[in-house]
């Protein structure tokens, strides 16, 4: 009999759906009940696709960029922003930082104190008192560019200068070579530490030639000459090969015709000279109308330069009389070394091969003289001064030697062997050259000709009573404000090294508390 109850096996073969397979493998058994997308797995990365890349600022690293695409940030500028003014035109930055205020109208103006003349440069009674400089050779000094920004000038109400010991002996000099009408030539070089007035010793002898009606030629910076900033040519026809620098030349015309027009328009030609384009020159023309002509044309500078040299250094007759000559420099170190300037086969050009450096050195070097007399001065710059190892030797070696020769005179007489150990201990003070140190032997030549006829002069610290009367003025200035004493002046005299003027206004005027 057969049973009604379905069994298992029967209800198995009802199933919605196709029928499967009824052989099956392992392997096929295993895939079949194995789910087709696991939700996790550990295989390797390319098992599952990468992901894809977002969009800029989406804060996924992205991938190498595409060629052309840009990635890096760009500041966006936004339009019509803020104006920022009209930008310095050419030279206007550098006319601010040279820009020199010789007035302060907030200064106490000091009353009583006598201007610099003739008569006063002289007097003894006048050391360490100050002295105005008068309105004229104010204008003369402005125009060849004596005024140093670091001078100080806009503290005070007017220009002034301090009568120290050096300023009465070149008042001295002056006053002798203008009475005795003697064509001697002073050749000087002014050393010194930093802050010790080397530039405004020469700033005195400048107000000192223009008061006497001297020919002035300055060159207020060497390092202006040599540092690469001047168009420069060849000079045609030179051997060797000089170069000339004509925009310089016009503008230190310029300066020549404007502090010498009061002794340049009284003066005539007496000389004919050729000058580029056969161009023709009144007979009768003033030399101040010749400066005039070189200061408006660089092509021109050159040849009036010389024009006018040759009629300055000609031997002055009653028709033609020709005043004392002063040359000036300042920064010394600066011409005497390669300059920044390059020749046609790309090397150094030395300063000396340039015209107006060559110039003033054939007269510093006694090759070539004033004839009507003058004084040759040039000074050292400690604050502003290139390695020249050179000039620096032979600068304290023909030191060591003016110091010998004057210790070597004795005042008293003295036994022949005694006389013979204190020159021989004299002598073994003069520096030698280094054994492995490479000189220049064109610096060494320039100073070598001139031998003991280039004189050295050391620049020493103020005395006590110069610089009582330097902190004098300060006060009734308004720019010091202690009481002037005794104790106060010996403590600033200290503190400055020893009366060092450029220290001793640093630590009076510029750093008061």
């Amino acid at each position: 009999m057969t049973s009604t109850t379905p069994c298992w096996r029967c209800l198995t073969q009802f199933r919605h759906g196709p029928r499967t397979p009824t052989s099956f493998t392992p392997w096929q058994r295993l895939t079949s009940i194995a789910p087709t997308s696991p939700a996790f797995s550990t295989s390797a990365a390319l098992s599952n696709p990468a992901p894809k890349a977002k969009r800029p600022g989406g804060g996924m690293t992205l991938g190498p960029p595409k060629r052309g695409e840009q990635r890096t940030f760009r500041h966006k500028k936004k339009k019509g922003g803020h104006d920022k003014g009209r930008p310095p035109g050419p030279g206007e930055r550098k006319a601010l930082r040279k820009r020199i205020v010789l007035s302060n109208t907030n200064a106490i103006e000091v009353h009583g104190m006598q201007d610099l003349s003739a008569k006063t440069m002289i007097d003894m009674r006048l050391r360490g008192q100050m002295l105005g400089i008068p309105g004229p050779v104010v204008d003369q000094l402005r125009a060849v560019e004596a005024f140093k920004v670091s001078q100080g000038w806009g503290l005070f109400r007017r220009p002034s200068m301090l009568i120290r010991k050096e300023t009465l002996e070149y008042g001295k000099i002056f006053d002798s070579m203008d009475s005795s009408q003697t064509d001697q030539n002073i050749r000087r070089i002014l050393v010194g530490e930093k802050g010790s007035g080397k530039s405004m010793l020469l700033l005195q002898v400048l107000s000192m030639a223009f008061l006497k009606n001297w020919i002035v030629i300055n060159i207020p910076d060497a390092m202006d000459l040599t540092n690469g900033h001047t168009p420069y040519s060849p000079l045609p026809g030179s051997t060797p090969t000089q170069y000339i620098q004509k925009t310089y030349l016009t503008t230190l015309l310029s300066s020549i015709g404007r502090s010498n027009d009061s002794v340049l328009s009284s003066l005539t030609l007496s000389h004919t000279h050729a000058l580029p384009g056969n161009m023709p020159l009144q007979s009768n023309l003033s030399l101040s109308g010749l400066v005039s002509l070189g200061a408006s044309d660089p092509d021109l500078a050159w040849p009036v330069f010389l024009a006018l040299w040759r009629e300055l250094s000609s031997p002055s007759t009653s028709a033609h009389p020709r005043p004392p000559i002063l040359l000036a420099i300042d920064g010394l170190g600066h011409a005497m070394k390669l300059s920044a300037y390059m020749s046609s086969s790309f090397t150094p050009i030395h300063a000396h091969d340039l015209a107006l450096v060559s110039w003033f050195m054939e007269h510093l070097s006694e090759a070539k003289s004033l004839p009507n007399g003058g004084i040759i001065l040039a000074a050292t710059s400690e604050s502003n001064h290139p390695l020249v190892p050179s000039l620096k030797f032979k600068l304290a070696q023909l030191e060591a030697k003016q110091s010998t020769a004057s210790s070597s005179s004795f005042p008293l007489p003295l036994p022949m062997d005694a006389f013979l150990r204190a020159t021989d201990q004299d002598a073994t003070k003069v520096p030698q050259p280094a054994p492995f140190t490479k000189y220049d032997e064109r610096v060494i030549g320039v100073l070598s000709n001139g031998g003991d006829n280039i004189e050295i002069q050391r620049l020493k610290g103020l005395s006590r009573d110069e610089a009582r009367g330097l902190m004098e003025y300060w006060a009734k200035s308004g720019v010091l404000r202690q009481t002037v004493s005794e104790g106060l002046v010996g403590e600033k005299w200290t503190i400055s090294g020893g009366g060092m003027i450029g220290e001793l206004e640093r630590g009076c005027i510029r750093m008061r508390v």
